[in-house]
């Protein structure tokens, strides 16, 4: 009797200290990320900026319903990655949606999603010798109080099977989340200055870059000559503003306003430069005969820049690579060759141009890198199939219409954009200043950074020969233009001080099956998953049988 209650003390007691241990553990989380390449670890800038967060974030991850098989992995890994978010805060909520399963039509609800802005892909579905076409949203809204932020799931870059867009996308999950989070948690927004006075663009060709960069900022409208009389308060008015950006200027800046940019740059103010130092455009073609002229033209940049680290030269890029201009005759419109728009492909060697889809260039000048104490580091560059060609020239709709000799377009992966860091000096170092200041300064105390591209129209990204784009697609080349998400991360690095842009630089390699040798060797797989066991379970009853009745045998 005293062994029945003692063993019953132990049971009891074991029974406390398993119940004990599993309530415990429920406030106890252990992850463990055993994966190579940490896939599954967020940096300390991705919780950042979660972690700020008061409210709660809803997050409707539209990537769901009958997908494709490597869309089916996107959708695991954005699960995986937004479980990672759930346990920096908790009040993260997530809901899977199909955004096509309603009692609307499909196409009726294709149409409201656009309208919202969320671009469909159309994707391949290929089993044996059939193949369909299935549309998908891989878009996610962020949700926190009354705003809205667009995370698009699928990176797209021109060439890309299937498969490496998915593994691109997976390598840009982290940052395009976390992105999303900083722009609803963010309260302190630096300034940037969008300079005006010299002739820049038109605001309808800049404005949607506006908009997307007015979630990480403030802007503000900055002329450079709005004080004649008093240019020193020009330079302290302009010194409030963290960055400025120069959209394709076309009249000439005066001695006094290059000071005041230089200036702004020694006292560590980020420029984004957007420059031509070619009159050329399409609405020039608009004539009889559809042809114009492209001459040079003088901004007095080239001695600041010069100083800086790079000149801006005085010559058109031709690169084979490139989108169509579309014309219109009897039987509607049509494209034709058109080699002085470049489709450029980032180089991936950076945070900002990682993952980016070609970028639709116009009447771009080659860039010279010279040899100085700063760092440069080319983002943006022709293709090898390109060349470079001097003006005055003229230039025409019918230009490229003829057969062209393809062995001269060899010179290719001209300089088109690229990021200077360091100790920049001042261009007015050692000589006359055009007015005085005090506190002059003919170096940069610290490090400081800016971009310059050869052409004011990378911004005119909605665009195409003036026509604006329908939904961003160019029905010609069928390319969402990586223009926007290049310029975004260029300021984003500019001013990046949590080093939030970096997590773009991560390294994921997903390893996908051999849809050939899924479909070779499907039956033989199917034989062993179900044959097999089947075999074994027969297998196993005789010889079960066999040593039962060898054993109780006389």
């Amino acid at each position: 009797m005293k062994t029945i209650k003692n063993n019953a003390t132990k049971i009891a007691l074991l029974i406390l200290i398993l119940i004990g241990i599993n309530f415990l553990s429920s406030f106890l989380v252990w992850r463990f990320d055993l994966t190579k390449n940490k896939r599954y670890t967020l940096s300390e800038a991705s919780k950042n900026t979660v972690e700020i967060a008061n409210q709660v974030i809803i997050i409707d991850v539209l990537l769901s319903g009958n997908l494709p098989s490597e869309f089916k992995r996107l959708q695991t890994e954005t699960k995986q990655l937004l479980e990672e978010f759930t346990t920096v805060n908790n009040k993260i909520r997530v809901n899977y949606i199909n955004p096509l399963d309603n009692n609307n039509s499909k196409q009726q609800n294709i149409q409201a999603l656009q309208e919202l802005g969320l671009t469909p892909a159309s994707v391949t579905v290929e089993e044996g010798n059939s193949m369909s076409r299935e549309v998908v949203f891989p878009w996610a809204l962020v949700n926190m109080g009354e705003k809205t932020v667009k995370v698009s799931l699928l990176q797209n870059t021109l060439g890309s099977n299937s498969e490496q867009r998915i593994n691109n996308s997976v390598q840009q999950l982290e940052y395009a989340f976390a992105d999303a989070f900083k722009q609803l948690t963010i309260t302190e927004k630096k300034k940037i200055a969008i300079l005006k006075g010299n002739g820049e663009i038109q605001d309808k060709y800049l404005i949607d870059f506006l908009i997307n960069l007015r979630n990480y900022y403030q802007l503000g409208e900055f002329n450079l000559d709005s004080l004649k009389s008093n240019p020193k308060q020009v330079l302290e008015n302009l010194n409030r503003f963290d960055a400025t950006i120069i959209a394709k200027p076309t009249e000439r800046f005066s001695e006094n306003e290059k000071y005041i940019l230089d200036q702004f740059v020694m006292n560590g103010g980020k420029t984004l430069w957007m420059v031509d130092e070619v009159v050329a455009d399409l609405d020039s073609l608009q004539n009889e005969n559809f042809s114009s002229f492209a001459y040079p033209q003088d901004l007095n940049l080239d001695d600041i820049l010069f100083r800086y680290g790079v000149r801006i030269n005085k010559t058109l890029i031709q690169d084979l690579i490139s989108s169509p201009v579309t014309v219109t005759d009897q039987n509607g419109e049509i494209p034709i060759n058109w080699f002085y728009s470049p489709m450029v492909s980032p180089t991936n060697n950076h945070p900002i141009n990682k993952g980016v889809n070609v970028v639709k260039l116009e009447f771009a000048n080659g860039i010279d890198t010279l040899p100085n104490a700063i760092d440069k580091t080319i983002l943006l560059q022709s293709s090898p199939q390109s060349k470079e060609v001097g003006v005055p020239r003229a230039y025409s709709l019918d230009e490229f219409d003829t057969q062209q000799d393809i062995a001269t377009f060899n010179d290719g992966n001209k300089t088109l954009g690229v990021l200077l860091e360091g100790n920049f000096t001042s261009a007015f170092k050692n000589r006359i200043k055009p007015f005085k200041i005090d506190g002059n300064k003919e170096n940069v105390g610290s490090k400081n950074k800016m971009i310059v591209i050869s052409d004011g129209d990378i911004v005119n990204y909605n665009y195409v020969n003036k026509k604006p784009l329908i939904n961003g697609v160019d029905k010609w080349t069928k390319q969402v233009y990586g223009n926007k998400d290049f310029l975004i991360n260029s300021v984003n690095y500019l001013l990046d001080e949590d080093g939030l842009i970096n997590i773009r630089s991560k390294e994921i390699a997903l390893s996908f099956l051999s849809k050939e040798k899924v479909y070779q060797q499907k039956t033989t797989w199917k034989l062993i998953n179900i044959g097999l066991p089947i075999v074994l379970i027969v297998l196993f009853g005789m010889l079960f049988n066999y040593f039962k009745k060898k054993k109780y045998t006389v």
